[in-house]
């Protein structure tokens, strides 16, 4: 349990803490959208399918103010909670291996066929080969 929730607080941290480094790597900067970077791409396709301008409220623009402004309270809880949810599945998705039962003393070969060879004999030779001597 303490695992999960220390996944869950680790989870949400990160999803609070990245969100203006990966808008930044892509290029939504405080200074507006840079040239030659993903962002700068995305406007110029926004702008193409709507006639020349990027719609206010669309996701480039979102975007865009996200980076130059940074995150309002409102969405940083979001954030933080949906970061929360996916630290704490994913922390606690790792179960420990069932273990197997211990052999007590003559466990081996109390049970005909269970704990039997798994050894095949050797083959004959096939007609075309000699046998050694």
């Amino acid at each position: 349990m303490i695992k999960k929730v220390a996944a869950a607080a680790v989870g949400g941290a990160v999803a609070v803490g990245a969100v203006p480094l990966v808008l930044g790597a892509v290029g939504f900067t405080s200074a507006g959208i840079a040239a030659s970077s993903l962002a700068a791409k995305m406007m110029s396709a926004a702008a193409i399918a709507n006639g020349g301008g990027v719609p206010a409220g669309g996701l480039v623009a979102v975007l865009q103010s996200a980076g130059a402004a940074g995150l309002s309270t409102s969405a940083n809880v979001l954030l933080a909670s949906a970061g929360s949810v996916l630290g704490a599945l994913l922390g606690g998705s790792k179960k420990a291996p069932p273990s197997s039962p211990p052999l007590g003393p003559g466990a081996e070969g109390d049970q005909p066929g269970k704990n039997a060879s798994q050894v095949n004999p050797p083959k004959p030779p096939l007609s075309s080969e000699k046998p050694q001597k």
